[in-house]
C-alpha cells in the first residue's frame, strides 16, 4: 500500500500542508531579505543630484517588510502547515491501522463495523485542522486499496505494513536528520563568515581604513541568518528526526517477530512511535500562531 491508496482526506489535509510551509517560508524568507535590503539603503550614501537613491531603496526594502508583516499576520499560513499536517498525519496513522487489521480495527471485526469505526474515528480528527483545512475528496476513509490489504492474509499484511508504513518512515527520518544536521553546520558557517566580516569592517574603519559604516548591514544579515535558522529549527529536527529513526528501525525489529495475535496491539504501540515524534514536532509550533 502506497500514499495514493490513502483516503481523500490524507490527500487534502496533505496538500493544505504543503501550501501553508511553501507560503510560510517563501513570506518570511522575502521579509527577511528586505530588511537586510532596508538596512543597506540605510548605510548607503550616494544620491543622484538631490535624489537620496539607497534611502528610495531603504524605504522600498521597509515597505516590503512592513507588507509581508501583515500579509502573515492577515493569513497565517504557518496554520495551514501546521493544522494541516497534523490532520493527514492522523488520518495517515488511522487508514494502516485498518488496513492491516490493527488496533483499534482488529480483524475479527466485521467488515461493515471496521469502516463505521473508521468513519468515526477520522470525523474524530479533523477538528484539529481549526477549519483551515477543506477536505471533501472522494474514498474520504476507507479506500479499495485499504478494503483489499485488510482482507488479505497475515503474512501479507504485516510484509505490506514493515516495508511501505515502518521501513519507509524510518527512512524518511533519517534523509531528514541528515539534511538538517548539514543546513544547520552550513548556516552555523554562514552567521560565522558574517560575523568575521562584520568584525573586519569594524576594525577597518577604527584604523582609518575604512569610512563607511556598515556594521547596522552586518548586523540586519547575520540577526535575518539566525531568524532564519530558529524558523526551520535544524539543529532541533535533526535529533528529533534521528532519534525517531533508531526507534523505527528496533520497531521494525521487533515487528518480524510478532505473531498474528500480538499483531493488532504491536502495530498499534508502532503506530504511537510515530505519533509521539510528530506530537513533539507540533508543540514546537509558537503559541501566537
Amino acid at each position: 500500500m502506497t500514499n495514493s491508496d490513502l483516503p481523500g482526506f490524507f490527500h487534502d489535509a496533505d496538500g493544505a500542508a504543503r501550501r501553508g510551509q511553501r507560503r510560510t517560508l517563501r513570506w518570511n524568507r522575502v521579509r527577511l531579505v528586505a530588511t537586510v535590503v532596508a538596512a543597506i539603503g540605510g548605510a548607503l550614501p550616494w544620491k543622484i543630484g538631490s535624489f537620496g537613491f539607497w534611502a528610495a531603496v531603504s524605504v522600498a526594502g521597509f515597505a516590503v517588510a512592513l507588507a509581508v508583516e501583515i500579509l502573515l499576520l492577515a493569513t497565517h499560513p504557518e496554520r495551514d502547515w501546521f493544522n494541516g499536517r497534523a490532520v493527514a498525519e492522523s488520518v495517515k496513522t488511522l487508514a494502516w491501522r485498518f488496513a492491516v487489521a490493527a488496533d483499534p480495527f482488529p480483524p475479527g471485526l466485521p467488515p461493515k463495523q471496521a469502516r463505521t469505526e473508521l468513519r468515526r474515528q477520522v470525523a474524530a480528527v479533523l477538528p484539529a485542522g481549526e477549519g483551515r483545512v477543506t477536505t471533501g475528496s472522494d474514498d474520504p476513509c476507507a479506500t479499495p486499496g485499504m478494503v483489499a490489504l485488510r482482507a488479505g492474509p497475515f503474512p501479507e499484511r504485516r510484509a505490506a505494513y514493515l516495508t511501505g508504513r515502518v521501513l519507509d518512515q524510518k527512512q524518511w527520518y533519517a534523509d531528514r536528520a541528515r539534511d538538517n544536521e548539514r543546513q544547520a553546520l552550513v548556516w552555523r558557517l554562514v552567521l560565522i563568515v558574517g560575523e568575521l566580516t562584520a568584525l573586519g569592517l569594524a576594525v577597518c574603519r577604527v584604523f582609518g581604513l575604512w569610512d563607511l559604516d556598515l556594521s547596522g548591514v552586518m548586523a540586519a544579515a547575520v540577526a535575518g541568518g539566525a531568524a532564519w535558522l530558529g524558523l526551520r529549527r535544524h539543529s532541533g529536527l535533526a535529533t528529533t528526526y534521528g532519534k525517531a529513526a533508531a526507534d523505527l528501525a528496533l520497531v521494525h525489529d521487533h515487528l518480524r517477530d510478532v505473531d498474528e495475535d500480538e499483531w493488532p496491539a504491536a502495530v498499534a504501540q508502532a503506530e504511537d512511535v510515530m505519533t509521539d515524534e510528530r506530537t513533539l514536532w507540533l508543540n514546537t509550533r509558537p503559541a501566537d500562531q
